[in-house]
């Protein structure tokens, strides 16, 4: 069993606000858009950290993060990527990624708007965690949290915050 905290669009924020929420899980994943490598250094200091790059991320952050990440976590297989767009509506790019890997869970982020959604085709939860980040258009931050107990996710939080 682990409790996993997901994030997005941090565009250079990790600041004790996302620290206290993300403080009991086991792993954070970030969706992209993280705004440097010395913020991902920052959070993999806090707890270990799984990411992609997103489409601000400079060239040094994706060496070491890729497009897309593919890992089975208790008995689940995840997918994700930054920009991945939404069931029935998924970038080509993600929608071909969906197809050959077939993950039980699809994380994105891009878009800044928190969405949790069941996908009956492709038979997968997507989960966009919107942005936890201070920069861009939405008016609220947000994260998410969910326990994975072999292939049961379950107990998900969302966390939400006014910007600064």
């Amino acid at each position: 069993m682990k409790r996993i905290g997901i994030i997005s669009d941090t565009h250079g924020t990790f600041d004790d606000t996302l620290r206290e929420f993300l403080r009991d899980v086991d792993e954070i994943w970030h969706a992209g858009d993280i705004g440097s490598l010395e913020v991902s250094d920052r959070i993999a200091a806090f707890k270990p950290l799984r990411a992609v790059a997103g489409n601000i991320d400079d060239a040094l952050t994706r060496r070491i993060y890729s497009d897309f990440n593919v890992f089975d976590c208790e008995g689940v297989r995840v997918l994700m990527t930054h920009i991945g767009g939404y069931p029935r509506r998924y970038d080509p790019r993600a929608l071909a990624r969906i197809r050959s890997v077939h993950p039980k869970l699809f994380v994105s982020g891009h878009s800044h708007i928190l969405k949790v959604m069941y996908d009956p085709i492709y038979d997968l939860l997507h989960i966009n965690p919107g942005a936890a980040g201070e920069y861009g258009f939405h008016k609220v931050r947000t994260a998410v949290r969910l326990t994975i107990d072999g292939a049961q996710m379950r107990d998900m939080e969302v966390g939400e915050w006014s910007r600064r």
